[in-house]
């Protein structure tokens, strides 16, 4: 079939009329900052991105670097509830803006313990144990598991989204997420 006729459609009283051409999706690579040359290269690389780049002292980060690493419908979700019973849950730019905030006073610092990747041609899930910090040498404040979701377009790795739950005393962290392998 020709592009000319896949572009033209039947009406009901047996006419033809011509539909506008439909331009392909742009690439995701146009809707999102260029990340860091080493950032998205691998699943490692990417992984230490997504900590690195939230990770300082009180004040801005880097949100286009964030951004860079996420698809444009990214998501970022808590497993643990508010006080109000509700769940944060948003796209890139809500957590941006949410925790951005945070970060302008506080500081916060986090690492991975121990990275779990099971990976299937161009996908991967990664159980990242972490633990949560207010200055890099400090005794944890948090730790808990972050579950990510990514893929490879070909060109690069991309967080599609990432689930995270805290550590409690009725929920600790597994062994085998507690202690990094030597």
């Amino acid at each position: 079939m020709s592009s000319t006729s896949q572009a033209q459609s039947s009406s009901p009283n047996g006419t033809t009329k011509q539909e506008p051409a439909r331009n392909p999706p742009p690439s995701l690579s146009s809707r999102v900052p260029a990340p860091k040359p080493d950032d998205a290269k691998s699943l490692d690389s990417i992984l230490r991105a997504i900590y690195d780049v939230i990770s300082g002292p009180a004040g801005d980060r880097d949100w286009n670097r964030f951004r860079s690493l996420f698809v444009p419908e990214g998501r970022l979700t808590s497993a643990q509830k508010n006080k109000d019973g509700s769940m944060f849950l948003a796209d890139v730019e809500g957590y941006v803006n949410g925790a951005g905030n945070y970060f302008k006073t506080h500081p916060f610092y986090e690492r991975a313990i121990v990275n779990r990747v099971q990976k299937f041609g161009n996908i991967a899930q990664v159980f990242s144990s972490y633990e949560s910090r207010n200055a890099p040498d400090e005794k944890p404040f948090a730790r808990g598991v972050n579950s990510i979701q990514l893929f490879n377009d070909g060109s690069r790795w991309w967080v599609l989204s990432i689930l995270w739950d805290e550590e409690t005393t009725t929920n600790p962290l597994p062994a085998d997420l507690s202690i990094p392998a030597k």
